[in-house]
């Protein structure tokens, strides 16, 4: 399985948590050396972010091998330093190189197992290696650390369904089973992270994959999220998921009715997909 790119979670992200982490108690030589490391970092990566294409390559390039110059001296001098393996390996994954990136974050794992952002990133790199079944397993650990944080169930769904055939042939998953826990992890996203609207949307989606629908509840799901569109054309696609909804059931006047208020041009090749499935005449 080719990884999608929305499993994919930016270094940048995670460098915060793991300096937050170092302040939290007194700081030592170490911990104010990582923080500042961390800063710098943060710094370049935002600046080049900043300035797309138009940026000095060879003076960033510089400067970040001056961190990563700071990293191996921090390391080389505190072996047994799992934050700095976390963060460098962060770091490595952010410039692309994700093969040494994750050396570091294995290394961070064995001296720290407590750690969920370790665990949920090198699921992310299995799961980019097409080896899903492994991926799940430091996915799920890295829920178990940190049951708060949508992320990492929203990974978990996506990993789920992308990867659904891997699943099933490993003999360890059945599909009901395997779409159950995809739609709980979208749910627990979405309930987390209510105003994110790739976790909702997703959610949202999810209940076309069950085995036993739950039409109601799908439809409470688009309901919720044309509430809170940003614009007609939002607004028009959650309406369209309620009509293609509705036609499930059999609530064909119903589908019918809302089909006549999409009428952004951007949809009416949708639309009429869904006018296609309706009846001649409706039910009375």
């Amino acid at each position: 399985m080719k990884a999608p790119a929305r499993l994919l979670l930016s270094g940048l992200l995670l460098l915060l948590p793991c300096a937050l982490r170092a302040e939290e108690k007194a700081e030592s030589l170490p911990d104010r050396t990582l923080r500042q490391l961390v800063e710098r970092q943060k710094e370049l990566l935002a600046e080049a972010a900043k300035h797309g294409n138009n940026f000095d390559e060879d003076s960033f390039k510089l400067q970040l091998q001056q961190v990563s110059q700071g990293y191996e001296v921090l390391l080389r001098e505190n072996p047994d330093y799992a934050a700095g393996y976390a963060a460098y390996g962060y770091l490595l994954w952010q410039v692309g190189m994700k093969r040494e990136a994750v050396a570091h974050l294995l290394k961070a794992n064995s001296l720290d197992p407590d750690q969920p952002l370790v665990k949920n990133q090198i699921g992310n790199f299995l799961a980019e290696e097409g080896r899903p079944v492994e991926a799940v397993a430091y996915f799920l650990a890295a829920i178990r650390l940190a049951p708060d944080e949508p992320l990492y169930h929203y990974q978990l769904g996506t990993l789920l369904h992308e990867a659904r055939d891997d699943f099933i042939k490993s003999g360890e998953w059945t599909p009901e089973g395997l779409t159950h826990m995809e739609h709980e992890a979208f749910g627990k996203a979405a309930a987390l992270a209510p105003d994110r609207i790739e976790f909702t949307y997703r959610y949202a989606e999810s209940f076309y994959d069950l085995t036993t629908p739950d039409w109601d509840g799908a439809l409470k799901a688009w309901s919720a999220l044309e509430e809170k569109a940003q614009s007609d054309v939002e607004r028009q696609t959650m309406r369209l998921h309620a009509a293609n909804v509705l036609i499930k059931q059999g609530k064909a006047d119903h589908a019918r009715v809302l089909l006549g208020t999409v009428t952004v041009p951007e949809l009416q090749a949708q639309k009429q997909k869904l006018i296609a499935q309706l009846p001649a005449t409706a039910e009375k």
